[in-house]
């Protein structure tokens, strides 16, 4: 039956959704539950703090009422100070020991996720990656994770403390004095919150077009400089500049808005809060004139405001923070929400290890459902033995080898390995037994050493330079200053095609797998160097399953089968022999060939024509 799936969404390729707060905080709190105990006494100590600082101005005030009576003993001042001392240094002391104790809670959920989105986008499969944007993906994996320890900080310690102090305060400006104080500031806190949230909420629509133009404009650098010989190659340097710039107008144009509009909004804060502050103390001097009220009172009421506007003005610094934080952090928790599309069966087996067949049992494949790629593909490699497969570009060759390793999964038929179907193995046991030396050799941005010994992490050094010397790559590496520590750079791009291409067969051979595919492994390589790797490839291949993907007819005289396929269909099968005898395509392509070669062979000998003294 043909697959139906849906290729699953690159980030970046559509619109994304609000995430309301108590839905991502949902999500965070399995990350920060693990150190419940540490969460669960950071919470004392935030409440401690609160409780210590509004105290304090409560001090303040019976200080202040205490020596403006005359006669009063020094006694009495002396302690309510050393009181007011112990308070502030309470309210600091335990703020510190709340950072302390939720400083790990922090960094551990952000290494988490980090590290659980990392390892998903290694799950997903290969369709996803083909259409992904490098830039676009790390710069939200980066915002995303910065984003969490401020929305954690935010909301656990901005939010949650602010609405306890603004609940104290409150309780003790009711039970002290007449309910105009609770009313204005009440009435003060509610203009306060709606206007900031209407116009947060405005300007997150603003904030989203900053962080996408932000994206673009880095995928469209990461691009240009990942094709740095290109872009040379066609002499397109400015025209790179000007695709640079027009994303970056974008986000110019764009982040001048978000920044105009955060001056608006501050604005407006501060008209409420002056306001709010005006009229709270119109009434306490009101009641100071009247007798209703002390100096202490006043002197309460305006530490009260101080204090409770503090946070206030915060609380809106905080919003607007949450809700850039949200939308970041949305990204993120959108790409742990792509479909995997290929994922281990809940009742997977592991591939027993030891000699391993092949067989592709009428295989319909296509990238997308309206263009097929393979049409009833059947043929077996048996263990140990070499089969091989020709044919023209865009024939089909390497989906083969793509379907074997899973990267995806067939639309119709089985490919069995060992009598099992793939889709019945897990695929970390089934990519442990294949190794695959692709056509496009990319490397990491390491030592050629790193390169090799990738190939099977535990190897000894021995064995990698084994690997080497079997990939006709030591005499190269001995030429080198640095030798196994040369740097290779960006994808490989200090080393030649061939130089890259001997890497990847030495690495290759280091993981001494069961399978070894070879994609066109050679392509890369002059002649001479082919035919001293020939033997190698020849010898690495022996007792092996090996499915060898070829250009070059030379490199697979001695296969036991070779398909030639055309059009997603195998047109000829047979040994070399038997398919020169059949004078078909195959036929045609060896005399090609060999024509190709001669004429080759004769340019090489040809002496270079001498100029006349």
């Amino acid at each position: 039956m043909r697959s139906t799936s849906r290729s699953p969404r690159a980030p970046g390729l559509g619109p994304t959704s609000d995430a309301p707060l108590w839905k991502t905080l949902n999500k965070l709190g399995p990350y920060l539950w693990q150190y419940k105990w540490r969460v669960l006494l950071a919470l004392s100590c935030l409440f401690a703090a609160k409780a210590a600082n509004v105290a304090v101005p409560l001090i303040f005030k019976e200080m202040i009422d205490t020596l403006g009576v005359a006669g009063q003993a020094l006694v009495l001042p002396l302690l309510l100070l050393s009181l007011y001392g112990a308070l502030r240094f309470s309210a600091s002391l335990f703020t510190e020991l709340r950072e302390i104790l939720f400083a790990r809670v922090t960094q551990r959920a952000i290494r988490r996720l980090a590290l659980e989105v990392f390892r998903h986008l290694h799950e997903l499969s290969l369709r996803f990656h083909l259409q992904r944007q490098t830039g676009g993906v790390s710069r939200d994996i980066e915002r995303g994770t910065r984003s969490i320890s401020t929305l954690i900080s935010f909301t656990l310690y901005s939010i949650l403390p602010t609405l306890v102090e603004i609940g104290l305060v409150l309780a003790i400006l009711l039970a002290k004095y007449d309910r105009i104080f609770v009313l204005i500031t009440l009435a003060s806190l509610i203009a306060y919150v709606v206007f900031t949230i209407k116009v947060s909420d405005w300007r997150i629509g603003i904030r989203r077009l900053v962080n996408e133009s932000d994206s673009a404009a880095n995928t469209r650098a990461v691009d240009a400089l990942l094709n740095y010989e290109t872009v040379k190659y066609f002499n397109n340097e400015a025209y790179e500049a000007r695709r640079y710039d027009a994303q970056l107008l974008q986000w110019e144009e764009a982040a001048t808005r978000s920044q105009l509009s955060l001056s608006w909004l501050n604005l407006g804060q501060q008209v409420i809060i002056a306001v709010g502050v005006t009229a709270m103390m119109w009434h306490a001097a009101d009641g100071v004139v009247d007798g209703r009220m002390t100096i202490g009172d006043l002197v309460l009421v305006n530490a009260f405001l101080i204090q409770l506007y503090m946070p206030l003005n915060f609380l809106g610094v905080v919003y607007r923070e949450i809700r850039q934080s949200l939308t970041d952090i949305e990204r993120l928790f959108n790409l742990l929400a792509i479909n995997r599309e290929i994922a281990d069966a809940a009742d997977a087996i592991t591939l027993p290890t030891g000699p391993v067949e092949i067989r592709f049992a009428s295989v319909d494949f296509g990238y997308e459902t309206n263009r097929q790629i393979l049409d009833s593909i059947a043929f077996t490699i048996p263990a140990g033995h070499t089969v091989a497969v020709v044919g023209e570009s865009g024939s089909g060759k390497s989906t083969l080898a793509r379907l074997l390793y899973r990267f995806y999964d067939v639309s119709e038929g089985r490919i069995l390995v060992n009598g099992y179907d793939l889709r019945q193995l897990t695929q970390a046991s089934l990519r442990a037994a294949i190794a695959i030396v692709p056509q496009d050799t990319v490397l990491f941005n390491d030592t050629i050493y790193y390169n090799i010994h990738y190939g099977r992490p535990e190897a000894s050094h021995d064995e990698v330079l084994a690997a080497a010397d079997a990939a006709q790559l030591s005499g190269f590496i001995a030429l080198l200053p640095d030798g196994y520590q040369t740097m290779v750079g960006e994808r490989g791009l200090k080393l030649s095609g061939g130089e890259k291409q001997r890497v990847a067969i030495a690495r290759a051979l280091l993981k001494k797998p069961a399978v070894l595919i070879f994609d066109e492994a050679t392509s890369a390589l002059d002649s001479k160097t082919e035919k001293a790797i020939q033997a190698s490839l020849d010898n690495a291949a022996r007792g092996r399953t090996t499915l060898v993907i070829a250009h070059r007819l030379s490199t697979i005289l001695n296969a036991d089968q070779i398909l030639v396929m055309n059009a997603g269909r195998i047109v000829e099968r047979g040994s070399h022999q038997q398919l020169l005898e059949a004078a078909g395509a195959y036929a045609q392509m060896w005399a090609l060939q060999q024509i190709e070669d001669t004429t080759e062979n004769d340019a090489s000998e040809t002496p270079p024509p001498t100029t006349p003294a």
